[in-house]
């Protein structure tokens, strides 16, 4: 696990798991812009995608390598970075990443909000998880491209009805969520959804200042 900040004097704080650092300076850039506040984003660059971002263990869907169901202890190391509760901290991320921050949110309080942008929703056992817990952070925000539900495995495809799902669990459980439909397929735009999804979270908590 590598940790890279990008901007560490301010008192909101984005905890973003990712695969690379390409483009994280620009996406920062842009979440401050859109949000029209001070932020520092914090990129946890994870060792194993599948591994360390899963909730539990699942057998492998892309290729040959399962799910290890290591996001325990990814959230575990993620906490130590969130001991200042001086500042206010939010998680977000895009695919795996954004399954890990919605997961996240019903395992502590740390976070204020979730950036979950085209989250793998569609991870076996995810939405009855979600339905019989209740997040602990006070706003949500999803997303999915128009194209995903699409796709020709039928596990990925089922990530259109998860996501409706999810979404309304949460708004049934009165946590203020948005589902956002973006155009394209899984791979498309994925910084640009990500900026969406953590400017929202963090508009939401402005206003309610």
């Amino acid at each position: 696990m590598y940790i890279h900040t990008y901007g560490d004097s301010a008192s909101v704080v984005l905890i973003q798991p990712v695969y690379d650092l390409s483009g994280m300076d620009e996406e920062a850039a842009a979440i401050r812009a859109a949000a029209g506040r001070d932020i520092c984003l914090t990129a946890v660059k994870v060792d194993s995608w599948n591994d360390d971002l899963s909730p539990w263990k699942a057998p492998a869907v892309f290729g040959r390598d399962p799910f290890g169901g290591g996001a325990d202890s990814t959230l575990a190391a993620i906490l130590d970075l969130c001991r200042d509760r001086e500042k206010t901290y939010f998680i977000g991320g895009y695919s795996l990443a954004g399954l890990f921050a919605l997961w996240a949110s019903y395992r502590t309080d740390v976070f204020t909000g979730v950036a979950a942008a085209s989250p793998s929703v569609w991870f076996p056992g995810f939405t009855d998880y979600m339905r019989d817990r209740r997040t602990h952070s006070r706003y949500v925000y999803l997303s999915l491209g128009d194209r995903e539900e699409k796709a020709k495995d039928p596990l990925i495809a089922s990530v259109g009805r998860c996501i409706r799902e999810g979404h309304e669990i949460l708004r049934s459980q009165g946590t203020d969520c948005l589902l956002e439909w973006n155009e394209g397929g899984h791979f498309k735009d994925a910084h640009l959804r990500t900026v969406r999804a953590f400017s929202w979270v963090l508009t939401k908590d402005g206003e309610s200042v």
